[in-house]
């Protein structure tokens, strides 16, 4: 059998799983093994995924399973991605338990994050179809590395997508990540291109290997052409890990620099991520200048929005998805049980 699901299509022998470790050849086809069963469920802030223009303020239930379809050196979630057992999968829940889960949490979303929710997409769509079912709306938060054949399905139920972008080279990819570059830019264009998904992007910089002004250049100047000056980019700040622990963590400056690079490309939305910085995190008009939306890590302040989403000194509508008024979740991050059968 060979898995469709993402660029590695995988050939397995009856009963042998593929790089992922969740997807497995059975008979005639090829299964995930870990639908139903979960490494956590938390009520985040929706800045946390990151998404600064998907209902600012307001919390999202987060949960993901095990496995990964990458190998990156550098995976900040190593101990949930590189799992090769079930033991951490801790929380047993079907779709509809976790949507009825977050709707009694007071959540505005459920997001599919943690480790690729590529690999578990049957488990990822069908919640997402339980939470609509709810009023809730769904994030996707993914390396993009998926098959054009699969990527419809995945993202139909879909309301937003963060997707990162590991770099801008494929030596990079190849050598970190153990996968291609290509792919991931097909899945952002036709994104952008294709579907009505609320899409945002995250650069995690690690010194040395893709923070030159080079790549950054390189990043932002296909960035702008083919996602568009509206749609938000983050610059994520990296900390030593898993098996690249010999890097220095990301200096601030480097981050300040790459942002001011992704503006004068014409970018409109850049932030900065995993480091304070209240300029680099808040909002701006893209009209007049003005931070429409201030941000203090995770934490709304001042908020010049009208409910209509528009700036309220120049009128500029802001891209994105908003609600008449800004949650106010904060910086919360509140454990969340779910048991199984309490969405019957």
């Amino acid at each position: 059998m060979r898995c469709d699901v993402c660029p590695r299509e995988c050939s397995l022998r009856d009963g042998q799983k593929g790089f992922c470790f969740v997807r497995e050849a059975r008979g005639n086809d090829v299964v995930m093994t870990s639908y139903g069963r979960a490494s956590g469920f938390c009520v985040d802030p929706i800045e946390k995924k990151p998404l600064n223009h998907f209902y600012p303020g307001s919390s999202v239930l987060s949960f993901g399973t095990a496995g990964c379809n990458l190998g990156c050196r550098f995976c900040q979630n190593w101990d949930i991605s590189k799992a090769r057992e079930f033991d951490r999968l801790t929380d047993t829940a079907m779709p509809r338990d976790i949507a009825s889960a977050a709707a009694k949490a007071g959540c505005r979303s459920v997001a599919f994050t943690y480790n690729d929710p590529v690999i578990w997409g049957e488990y990822a769509i069908d919640t997402a179809h339980a939470a609509h079912e709810l009023g809730l709306a769904t994030v996707a938060v993914t390396a993009g590395y998926i098959t054009e054949q699969a990527r419809e399905r995945f993202f139909a139920p879909m309301d937003a997508a963060n997707v990162d972008l590991k770099a801008f080279s494929e030596r990079f990819y190849d050598k970190l990540c153990f996968a291609q570059l290509g792919p991931v830019l097909d899945t952002l264009a036709w994104l952008k291109r294709e579907t009505s998904v609320w899409l945002e992007v995250t650069t995690l910089l690690i010194p040395g290997e893709n923070d030159s002004e080079a790549e950054v250049d390189a990043l932002v100047g296909w960035f702008a052409e083919h996602l568009g000056a509206d749609t938000p980019l983050h610059f994520s700040g990296f900390h030593p890990d898993f098996k690249l622990t010999e890097h220095a963590p990301t200096p601030q400056a480097t981050l300040a620099r790459a942002r001011q690079q992704a503006l004068r490309a014409g970018l409109r939305h850049v932030y900065t991520g995993n480091v304070h910085d209240t300029d680099g995190q808040s909002t701006y008009c893209g009209g007049c200048g003005t931070r429409v939306i201030e941000r203090d890590w995770y934490a709304l302040g001042d908020y010049r929005l009208s409910p209509e989403g528009r700036c309220l000194d120049c009128g500029t509508t802001l891209a994105g998805r908003f609600d008449a008024q800004p949650g106010q979740w904060g910086r919360r991050r509140l454990r969340l049980p779910v048991h199984a059968g309490a969405g019957a």
